[in-house]
């Protein structure tokens, strides 16, 4: 892989000198008008919010000069780096000739090319692309999609999805529906299209002995027997391939996946792959679904697709589903699902300079040495009293902490262990910011061993902190 400038552990260079009342002067005028996602804002009157001036490789940098290693990339969008010289150029090619025009109707370079690039990678079969904003707002496209190809098809009966108990696949109301993280859905509940959940193939939960595929083999038996009852009624099963994010990163292996497709195809039923956070190298392949050596009915992008740089979703479909809804128009049968920014251009350019460095810099393959560098760096903390389990899919690497390690019991979640590791990081340098007690490395792929170190050393010492007084 080519070196990004700013990828080494050397400062970043600002010019001009910095106030020591620089972030708190900032802070004070954010916190007068801003709301932030996911955040009790009243932690804010004790918990310092960290302002970024800029940002350069993995590191970000404050107003009074200090750094943080982004070892989450910046909620598991950023791939390349911030400020990624190869993206910034593509940037301000695209500057100089479109910004964004209306894709309804009317087209453009950028998207014709990002999609004829895009069916080449993902897994065969899939040869439509449908364009959004977000990733809450693909998994809608995609819900809608399947239940209105059934219906075109007359189907009328199919109206219900299966998803997995510890799922999680976005925030509107519909990506709410088909997920099952109590904290994000519950207060909703009322507003949303009943479900049907299917426990989890979490290998967390196996028991002891048992391997990840046997675990998550026998665990499909669930699964077989929601779709052997309810096929007739059912649209679609809605799944995050190999990794539940941000349900605490649990993990399962890939025969889930294989055995998933071909229940799916016997049943009759839609298969939605969510790779919104897993896509694009995390899991240690390009896409997560190719390592069962499946192709989903549907295939969701986002996060990493731009490289981080803006928003912009993609769901890739069959061209079945795309003929369902191929009619004259007083049929009725078209698909009107649209967003302002529908296929924007500038962010359609970030996407192909995104793939042009997957395709030049051996990315994927550059990956296995920089994840196993990080599985060696955590491996001691397996004996760890508080740690009841380290796991890794390529780039996503979670250690579990627990109040017992023999049974295992979880910390209560009101004890917000993992804010002490969050607050310890900062302290030292690193954005660590943990989904629950689970802590996690998801960084930029530029990533380097020494920059690893720190962080794994970081990681550690925050667990030592968080877990003192269990």
């Amino acid at each position: 892989m080519r070196k990004m400038p700013g990828t080494a552990c050397q400062p970043v260079s600002i010019t001009g000198t910095h106030s020591m009342r620089a972030n708190s002067d900032f802070v004070k005028r954010d916190l007068a008008v801003l709301w932030h996602p996911c955040t009790q804002m009243k932690d804010h009157e004790w918990l310092p919010l960290i302002p970024i001036r800029r940002g350069l490789g993995v590191w970000l940098e404050d107003f009074e000069g200090k750094r943080y290693l982004d070892a989450i990339s910046s909620w598991w969008v950023n791939l390349f780096g911030h400020a990624n010289p190869r993206i910034n150029t593509a940037l301000n090619g695209q500057l100089q000739e479109l910004e964004h025009v209306i894709l309804a109707g009317f087209s453009h370079a950028a998207v014709v090319e990002l999609s004829e690039r895009l069916v080449q990678l993902v897994p065969p079969g899939l040869t439509r692309c449908f364009y959004a904003d977000n990733g809450s707002s693909a998994v809608e496209v995609a819900v809608k999609m399947s239940f209105h190809c059934w219906r075109n098809n007359g189907r009328h009966k199919k109206t219900r999805f299966i998803t997995l108990t510890n799922s999680y696949h976005g925030e509107t109301l519909g990506a709410l529906a088909v997920g099952d993280v109590a904290l994000y859905k519950e207060t909703y509940q009322p507003l949303l299209m009943d479900v049907i959940s299917v426990p989890s193939p979490d290998c967390f939960l196996r028991e002891a002995g048992e391997s990840w595929e046997a675990h998550s083999h026998k665990m499909f038996a669930q699964m077989e027997s929601a779709l052997e009852r309810h096929h007739e009624e059912t649209c679609a099963v809605i799944i995050e391939p190999l990794v539940q994010c941000a349900g605490n990163m649990r993990m399962y292996h890939p025969v889930y996946l294989k055995l998933l497709r071909q229940a799916c195809d016997r049943y009759g039923v839609h298969l939605i792959a969510d790779e919104i956070a897993v896509g694009f190298g995390r899991t240690g392949t390009l896409f997560a679904c190719e390592q069962a050596r499946i192709t989903p009915d549907f295939m969701l992008l986002s996060k990493g697709l731009t490289g981080g740089y803006l928003p912009l979703s993609v769901v890739v479909t069959r061209d079945e589903i795309y003929q369902a809804f191929y009619d004259d128009y007083d049929t009725l049968r078209a698909f009107l699902h649209s967003h302002s920014y529908t296929g924007n251009a500038l962010a359609c350019r970030a996407a192909l300079a995104t793939l042009d460095i997957f395709r030049d810099d051996r990315v994927v393959e550059n990956n296995q040495a920089l994840a196993a560098h990080m599985g060696r760096r955590v491996a001691q903390l397996a004996e760890h009293p508080h740690v009841a389990e380290i796991r890794q899919h390529g780039m996503i690497l979670a250690m579990e902490m627990v109040k017992d390690k023999q049974r295992p019991e979880p910390f209560a979640w009101q004890e917000r262990r993992g804010l002490t590791v969050y607050q310890h990081a900062l302290k030292r340098g690193v954005l660590l910011r943990p989904v629950g007690n689970v802590v996690y490395f998801m960084p930029p792929y530029v990533i380097t061993e020494p920059e690893i170190d720190l962080m794994a050393q970081v990681a550690a010492e925050g667990i030592d902190l968080a877990t003192r007084e269990a």
